[in-house]
C-alpha cells in the first residue's frame, strides 16, 4: 500500500512529525531502527540553552539572533513561539505533562550534579526557576543502597555550590535487597519494573519518613517508572519529592519514547520497530522509494520522506578516514573536507563535527548533488549549522523542525 509519508527513524524528531501527520489524517509509516538518544534523556526539554558559551535567560529572544544556518532560522524564527507551544501541547496529548516557558529558561540538574538551562521539565523532577532564589534551603538526597547510576558525591557538591544545604543518606528495603544478588538488576529501568506497587511504595515511603530529618525537599533518583508510582510514593511521605535524572537508561527518556509511539499507533501509524531504511530510489528531482533492511525486496512508497535517522550517535552520519557522509539516501552534507578541522584538542572545546549534517533549503528539502529533492525533508539532529552540546537546543530542534516540515507536507507545501 502506498503510504502518504515515510519517516526514516523512530526517535523524538521522527515521532514528532509522525503524529503531528496522522492527526492531520495522513497515512504514515516510521522505519525505526531501535532505541533513540532519548534513552538519554533526563526529563527535560531544550529549546536554546546557551550562545557563544553564555547561558540563555531568554531563548524567543536569543533565536532571533541566530545565523540562517541554524535550523530555528530556516523554519522562520516568527515561528517559533508558535511551534514551541504545538510541541508541548502533543507532549501533553501523549500523557507526557511537562512545565515551562519558551520566553524564560529555567534550571534543569545533570545526575553530575550541574545546573542547566531547559525549556520544559517533568512535573516530578527538580528544576530551579532563579538560581538566586531556590525553591528549598535544605534537601534530603535519598541514595539507594547498590544503585551506582546516580553519583551522590558529585550530585550533592554540586547542589551545595548552588546554595543548598544537603544531607545524604543512603536507603534500602526487602526488595532492593533480592535486586542487589545480580549486579546487573541494578539499573534503573531494573528498578523501575520491580519497585511498583502499593507494598514497594510503602516500605519505600516507610525509609524515606523515617530519614527525612529537617529536610524541606527529598530528593530520590528517577527510577520509579510512570507517574501514579511517583503519585503513590508522594502520598506515603510526609516531605515534598523530586526527582533528579540518573545516567543513562534514563527512565524517564524511555518512558517518553513508549508513550510517543503508543499514541502515533493509536493514530492509525504504522511503526516499524527493528528495522533500517537501507538505501532508496529516485526519478530525477524525487524520491520514489526506500528500502529496508527487513522487508528486502518489498520497497516502501509514499508521496513524500523525511529523514529522521539522527547523528553520528544514531548512525544517521557517518565518517570514514575522508569523509562525512549520509549513509541512507546520499544526501549532501555540510562538513569540513579537511579531516583536520573536524576536531579540536581539548574534550570541553567546541567540536566542529557537532555542528556537521546534511544540507537542506530554506523549507529543510534535502539537497543531493547540489539538487533540491522536492518530496524529501530532514528533521532533527541530522540537520547542519547547529551544535545541539554547546547550544543545548538539540531537543527542541527535533520537535520543532518535525511540527515545520509536518505543516509543510500536510499543507501540501512539499
Amino acid at each position: 500500500m502506498r503510504m502518504d509519508t515515510v519517516i526514516m527513524g523512530g526517535g523524538l524528531s521522527g515521532l514528532t512529525c509522525g503524529i503531528a501527520l496522522a492527526k492531520r489524517g495522513q497515512r504514515v509509516t516510521i522505519v525505526a531502527g531501535g532505541q533513540s538518544t532519548l534513552l538519554f534523556n533526563g526529563g527535560s526539554m531544550e529549546l536554546l540553552g546557551g550562545i557563544d558559551g553564555n547561558a540563555v535567560a531568554a531563548p524567543l529572544e536569543a533565536i532571533a539572533t541566530l545565523p540562517q544556518e541554524h535550523p530555528y532560522s530556516k523554519i522562520g524564527t516568527d515561528n517559533i513561539a508558535k511551534l514551541a507551544e504545538e510541541a508541548q501541547q502533543l507532549l501533553a496529548d501523549t500523557g507526557i505533562v511537562m512545565n515551562g516557558n519558551a520566553a524564560a529558561n529555567h534550571w534543569r540538574i545533570t545526575p553530575m550534579g550541574i545546573a542547566k538551562p531547559a525549556w520544559l521539565t517533568l512535573n516530578s523532577h527538580l528544576r530551579i526557576d532563579d538560581l538566586n532564589n531556590l525553591p528549598a534551603k535544605r534537601l534530603a538526597l535519598m541514595c539507594i543502597r547498590g544503585y551506582l547510576d546516580q553519583p551522590n558525591a558529585m550530585l550533592a557538591q554540586g547542589l551545595k555550590n548552588m546554595g543548598f544545604e544537603v544531607d545524604i543518606t543512603e536507603f534500602t528495603t526487602s526488595d532492593i535487597t533480592a535486586l542487589r544478588r545480580s549486579p546487573s538488576e541494578m539499573r534503573a529501568t531494573s528498578l523501575a519494573k520491580h519497585l511498583g506497587g502499593t507494598s514497594a511504595m510503602r516500605r519505600i515511603a516507610d525509609q524515606i519518613n523515617a530519614l527525612a530529618g529537617n529536610a524541606d525537599i527529598v530528593l530520590l533518583p528517577s527510577v520509579f517508572g510512570d507517574d501514579s508510582n511517583f503519585e503513590a510514593l508522594q502520598s506515603m511521605v510526609d516531605k515534598p519529592l523530586r526527582l533528579v535524572a540518573t545516567l543513562p537508561p534514563s527512565v524517564a527518556g524511555m518512558r517518553m519514547q513508549t508513550q510517543l509511539r503508543h499514541y502515533f499507533n493509536m493514530l492509525g501509524g504504522n511503526y516499524l520497530m527493528g528495522d533500517t531504511a537501507m538505501c532508496g530510489t529516485f526519478d530525477g528531482d524525487k524520491l520514489t522509494s526506500i528500502y529496508t533492511a527487513k522487508l528486502t525486496d518489498m520497497p516502501l512508497r509514499a508521496n513524500n520522506y523525511v529523514l529522521a535517522t539522527g547523528s553520528f550517535v544514531s548512525r544517521g552520519l557517518r565518517a570514514d578516514y575522508e569523509r562525512v557522509y549520509e549513509p541512507v539516501l546520499g544526501v549532501d552534507v555540510n562538513a569540513d573536507s579537511d579531516r583536520d578541522q573536524w576536531t579540536r584538542f581539548g574534550v570541553l572545546q567546541p567540536q566542529a563535527y557537532s555542528r556537521y549534517g546534511v544540507d537542506t533549503d530554506d523549507s529543510l528539502r534535502c539537497l543531493r548533488q547540489g539538487k533540491v529533492i522536492e518530496n524529501l525533508h530532514a528533521i532533527g539532529s541530522v540537520l547542519s549549522g547547529h551544535d545541539p552540546i554547546k547550544m543545548g537546543d538539540g531537543t527542541g530542534v527535533s520537535m520543532l523542525t518535525a511540527l515545520a516540515v509536518a505543516h509543510h507536507i500536510a499543507d501540501g507545501k512539499a
